[in-house]
């Protein structure tokens, strides 16, 4: 019997080509997770384009899952000088998730996200849009407080990245608010400052729209920029039919 090269039109190739990408990028995510540094992994191809995604893989992981797998991270520096990992909390199956840069000092001591005076003025957005914290996610772009504040170096952003990605893979949210320079820039790919990015409406994975704006923070140290990030989140309430409390 005569064999023959199989054909790339075959209905089967695209899926077993998926199949294979998929592996690749759980092996890869794996080593990266278990601190092998033998090889640059781009959390950008670590997933097979959703055109080609195997329905089904990877489809049954949890926050639980997400957060095992972190464990007592030692990935970074940051394990060294932190108190508690500040993983996020909130609705896993929320329509909205905020994302900021990293714990400060209240969010270490107490492991968990925006509980600072820059908590409270989020709260307050979160009230102003007719929601709670039980009905968004919050997380940071990095999970464990840089020492005296400072901003996150690149490697630590690496690190962290792969996890809070899994987590917005877990809630499939419609909508992700990027809060201040990092978590837009971060998510985003891109060295544009947030003055650039802030007000409008960036795609992102699976159809997930960002809307970057000014960081609660900033906010209070420049009060004259709260009007233009409630302008965003108006924008952002408009595209979500929120119409604020009763």
């Amino acid at each position: 019997m005569e064999h023959r090269p199989r054909d790339s039109r075959d209905g089967n190739s695209q899926e077993s080509y998926a199949e294979i990408l998929s592996c690749a990028g759980n092996l890869a995510r794996w080593l990266r997770e278990i601190g092998c540094r033998g090889f640059a992994v781009n959390p950008d191809v670590l997933d097979a384009p959703p055109d080609l995604r195997t329905p089904g893989i990877n489809a049954t992981e949890t926050m639980g899952d997400v957060r095992r797998s972190l464990g007592d991270c030692r990935r970074c520096r940051l394990a060294d000088t932190r108190h508690n990992i500040v993983f996020g909390e909130g609705s896993e199956h929320a329509r909205l998730v905020f994302v900021g840069e990293g714990p400060g000092y209240e969010e270490d001591k107490q492991g968990r996200p925006f509980v600072g005076a820059a908590g409270m003025l989020l709260d307050k957005i979160i009230a102003a849009m007719g929601l709670s914290r039980q009905d968004v996610y919050i997380a940071n772009i990095i999970k464990c407080r840089p020492p005296k504040n400072r901003n996150p170096q690149a490697d630590e952003i690496e690190n962290c990245q792969p996890f809070l990605v899994r987590q917005l893979q877990v809630i499939q949210p419609a909508f992700i608010c990027a809060l201040g320079n990092f978590a837009a820039r971060t998510l985003l790919s891109t060295d544009r400052p947030i003055s650039s990015l802030r007000g409008v409406f960036h795609p992102w994975q699976d159809g997930i729209r960002i809307m970057p704006t000014y960081h609660p923070a900033y906010l209070l140290r420049n009060p004259g920029k709260k009007r233009e990030t409630w302008e965003d989140i108006q924008k952002l309430m408009r595209a979500m039919d929120l119409h604020g409390p009763a």
